[in-house]
């Protein structure tokens, strides 16, 4: 097996070497000396190809990205001479909604310039790209693509994919002749990830980091490591891994040490992946779960986390709500963007003290992938055993522009996250996971197909939104025809008339009817009540045959209402049940 040396690491360098502009890329236009010299140290280091400095360049890079580009392949071409490769390096795309069209033109601009050799690196998905790895075979026959992923040292990326399903997945493209991963890590964990995992059949390339960086005076600073680069580049090699390089914080000297390390190391084909620790003993479903798969409706009751440390009103409404026959208590986290208390902790309080099943909220709002993860793992310390994954109401824009919403992942994304973590580090006790369908929406097939791919993604339920409407009434049924999962109907008992006047003014996506509105108007609380929960129990009788179970959201802290609903639908089911 023939092994190829590909380069280091440009963006650190340039800085190291004093580089002056802003962007390293840049340099391909003002100071394409320096550029020059940096290939040319690599070259002479031993690579067998380089990286064109054009990692980030891209239309949304500057107006001149194409001649950026052009430069950054004819210096990589006049350093390289004849004898050595020359790779089109081509950087993750993060803004989903041009990262296809992107991706599209600077392969494109390669292809123009006569690249015969593509990078694609340190990439969080897949899917994007392949249009133009598409591309690039029709342009270019007999092109030579590499792809590598930038997976973190619990083996997913930024997005959430597992770095295992992305390169068997990458493998089977054609066109791509070679997969693997780079940046993020350092050497010792990439060796780690790809000893764990199944080789047979790659051709894998790695190029790790140095290591992990340090913030000193406000730079980011890589230790000077190239002999422990060099050794554990080696223990790479001795995985079968033939494309071996550098990323972040690498220099000529660590490529240099390397090359010469693993020059005197016999060649060895892909073998087994090193036996990872047994993991414990699975757990059964949820019991949320569980119980809509004997037939049984399930009755999810949610309630608001406090926004302040009264937390023995909410372990109250759960008691009640577990009393009136609830078989789950929803938590919400931090509905229309207000702080409350976390969602997964307060889940926690009440499972341990209440004994009813729990299903916090978890929203891509607030919290990055490693948050996501780490609340996760909590929570299945806690015996949480599900979760429903939601975008989260959007946070109300501040003039400074301080106040930000994080959305690392969208609610697909987070949906097959969990999934993923459920089957690997999760396995001993996995959430059922569920995400949210709005059968209010105005165009309820495009809506729909939304919810076919959350299924798709790995959601095993889906709460709606309240049904107050014969329209949204007809969407279930529509749902319930073209979707294989669970589905709750949600359901909110309006607290009084300004309550529902509220709802239908500030609150999106929900529409009281006019005829109860109107009947609210001058009514007692006893009244309105009354009215409320006779308004909800037509609505659940209609709907009692289209759905999994209901999901009853509790108005202004009335868990009278919501407990009084419960009741009433396990009077309706049993009396159902009688008349059979």
């Amino acid at each position: 097996m023939e092994r190829f040396f590909l380069d280091g690491a440009f963006g650190t360098y340039y800085r190291q070497a004093g580089g002056q502009c802003e962007r390293c890329e840049e340099a391909n236009l003002f100071e394409p000396e320096t550029v020059l010299r940096i290939h040319r140290e690599y070259l002479q280091a031993g690579a067998d190809g380089i990286k064109t400095n054009t990692f980030a360049v891209r239309p949304s890079f500057s107006e001149n990205w194409r001649q950026v580009l052009r430069a950054g392949y004819r210096l990589a071409k006049e350093a390289a001479g004849e004898e050595k490769a020359v790779f089109a390096d081509i950087g993750s795309i993060q803004a989903e909604e041009t990262a296809e069209e992107e991706y599209l033109e600077v392969a494109r601009e390669f292809c123009a310039c006569g690249a015969q050799n593509f990078l694609f690196e340190t990439l969080a998905q897949l899917d994007d790209l392949l249009p133009a790895v598409a591309l690039i075979r029709q342009e270019v026959p007999g092109a030579r693509i590499f792809v590598s992923f930038a997976a973190f040292s619990d083996g997913y990326t930024q997005k959430g994919f597992d770095y295992r399903d992305l390169l068997r997945r990458a493998a089977q493209v054609e066109g791509i002749e070679a997969v693997g991963l780079n940046c993020v890590c350092g050497p010792s964990h990439v060796y780690r990830l790809l000893s764990q995992m199944d080789r047979t059949g790659l051709r894998l390339l790695a190029m790790p980091n140095s290591g992990y960086p340090a913030n000193v005076g406000g730079r980011t600073v890589y230790e000077d490591n190239p002999a422990y680069f060099a050794a554990k580049l080696c223990d790479i090699a001795s995985l079968g891994v033939p494309i071996l390089g550098g990323c972040c914080g690498t220099t000529p000297a660590h490529i240099a040490m390397a090359v010469h390390a693993v020059e005197g190391k016999p060649s060895q084909e892909a073998a087994p992946p090193t036996p990872s620790l047994q993991q414990a003993r699975r757990q059964g479903p949820s019991p949320f779960l569980n119980g809509m798969e004997t037939g049984r409706k399930a009755v999810a009751v949610e309630i608001d986390p406090p926004e302040d440390l009264d937390i023995e009103r909410v372990l109250s409404f759960s008691k009640t709500a577990k009393e009136a026959g609830a078989d789950v208590i929803t938590v919400a986290d931090s509905p229309l963007a207000r702080t409350r208390a976390d969602s997964f902790l307060v889940a926690a309080r009440i499972k341990r003290e209440t004994g009813i099943d729990v299903l916090p909220h978890l929203s891509c709002r607030d919290r990055n992938h490693i948050a996501v993860k780490g609340t996760l793992l909590g929570g299945a310390m806690e015996g949480i055993r599900n979760v429903l994954a939601i975008t989260g109401d959007p946070i109300i824009p501040l003039e400074n522009g301080v106040s930000k919403g994080v959305f690392t992942f969208n609610s697909y994304r987070l949906i097959s996250y969990i999934k993923s973590l459920s089957s690997d580090v999760l396995a001993a006790s996995p959430y059922a996971v569920g995400g949210a369908l709005n059968v209010n929406a105005e165009r309820f097939d495009a809506e729909l197909k939304r919810a076919e791919k959350k299924v798709e993604c790995g959601a095993q339920f889906l709460l709606t939104q309240p049904i107050f409407t014969r329209q949204a009434e007809e969407n279930l049924r529509k749902a319930r025809n073209a979707l294989s999962c669970k589905l709750l109907a949600g359901i909110m008992p309006v607290a009084g008339y300004k309550n529902a006047l509220f709802l239908n003014n500030e609150v999106s996506g929900i529409c009281v009817p006019g005829d109860l509105l109107t009947a609210l108007q001058g009514k007692s609380r006893e009244e309105a009540a009354d009215l409320s929960v006779r308004f909800s129990m037509e609505v659940i009788r209609h709907v009692f045959d289209c759905c999994d179970g209901f999901y009853l959201m509790t108005p202004l802290k009335r868990i009278d209402l919501t407990a009084r609903l419960a009741r009433e639908i396990r009077n309706f089911e049993t009396g159902r049940k009688e008349t059979l």
